[in-house]
């Protein structure tokens, strides 16, 4: 039985138990990867909830500070509270230093000011973003566990490729395996980078555009299921999105386009990357943000697939020319070992009837004896 340790050849023959067996035990390893991935995102999952609530707490921060909404509403409210505590504060300060008033009405005026400025301490002083909220009994439960199983899958990616790309690489030939494993190897941080970019740039865009979208005809309340799928659609196609360089390698690496016709095509291609940073969303400022890393990254894949051509073939001229050197060589010794035959050695050889040769010359006497018969 094959096992998911072993490393398997190009050349070597599995039946297909074999097959099913490494493939069932690499996906063991996989769920178990998985498993322990969960474990971990379900122990930390209150950071996780705070890593994608962090682009919904700054766009709310934004409208509670210009009093939009309830809670904006609220924090104006409260705002206005702390200017008349302070004006009361400094109205009881000086009824204090009144020499008319008597020891008792000075105490309790101190005590008033006291429990105000303790009141008053807690009213929040800045604006702080509002979490997503939950609706159902069992939502906050339902929900953290898909946060949680996502971040799960996320982590545990690199594990499932690695087993993905050991059971798929025996098919390759050496060759092929050449061409196939800086690709494959370049997935998992293009991808990275992908939902870094989508966190750090899209999926905040996308929140202050659709938090702004026509918002003072609602009472904008941001459920947390919806919002969460949201954002790991986002940041998933972005991820996507950004093996754009891993595609074009395979597509000149296997011959179907070269880097001359990619050159040639550039406007097509910066075409192409504005409409895919123009279906995500955003303002003009986005869409900029968006196309320039996109079409950056199609003019990275035109350097590498350049640097590898070149590299290709500068090994198939050096290949050739390991060869016909060996050719050559080969050929010189051939010729160095094989015996020089001396200006007078044709002279000497015998000729005529009475030097041939006495086995040769039986041989035709005995066929001539069967064709008289």
């Amino acid at each position: 039985m094959a096992s998911a340790t072993r490393t398997i050849g190009h050349e070597d023959r599995l039946s297909l138990v074999d097959h099913l067996d490494e493939l069932r035990n690499r996906l063991i390893i996989c769920a178990v990867a998985l498993a322990l991935a969960f474990g971990v995102c379900l122990w930390q999952n209150h950071a996780l909830l705070n890593i994608l609530n962090k682009p919904l707490h700054a766009q709310t921060a934004k409208r509670t500070r210009s009093g939009k909404g309830t809670v904006g509403q609220a924090f104006l409210a409260g705002q206005g509270v702390l200017a008349v505590a302070a004006d009361a504060r400094a109205g009881f300060a000086a009824l204090a230093q009144d020499p008319a008033l008597s020891a008792s009405t000075r105490a309790a005026v101190v005590r008033q000011e006291a429990q105000l400025a303790r009141d008053v301490a807690r009213i929040p002083r800045t604006a702080t973003g509002d979490n997503p909220v939950t609706l159902g009994v069992g939502e906050p439960f339902t929900t953290t566990i898909t946060i949680t199983l996502y971040f799960a899958l996320i982590f545990a990616l690199p594990v499932i490729l690695f087993e993905l790309y050991s059971f798929v690489l025996p098919a390759f030939s050496p060759n092929e395996r050449r061409i196939a494993l800086p690709l494959m190897s370049a997935i998992p941080f293009l991808f990275v980078g992908g939902v870094l970019f989508g966190y750090f740039v899209v999926l905040p865009a996308a929140v202050r555009f659709f938090q702004n979208f026509n918002s003072s005809e609602f009472n904008v309340l941001v459920q947390a299921a919806p919002y969460y799928k949201f954002a790991a659609i986002t940041l998933l196609a972005m991820g996507l999105v950004f093996q754009v360089p891993v595609g074009i390698l395979a597509a000149t690496r296997a011959g179907i386009v070269t880097p001359a016709q990619l050159r040639k095509n550039r406007r097509y291609a910066l075409v192409a990357c504005a409409s895919v940073a123009a279906f995500l969303p955003g303002d003009a400022i986005t869409l900029l943000l968006e196309t320039v890393p996109l079409y950056l990254l199609f003019e990275a894949s035109i350097v590498l697939a350049s640097i590898m051509s070149r590299r290709d073939a500068a090994r198939a001229l050096a290949e050739a020319t390991a060869a016909e050197a060996e050719a050559q060589a080969a050929y010189g010794a051939a010729q160095a070992t094989a015996p020089q035959a001396s200006p007078g050695a044709a002279a000497e050889q015998p000729h005529g009837p009475d030097h041939e040769d006495p086995e040769l010359r039986r041989i035709i006497d005995h066929t001539d004896e069967h064709e008289s018969e």
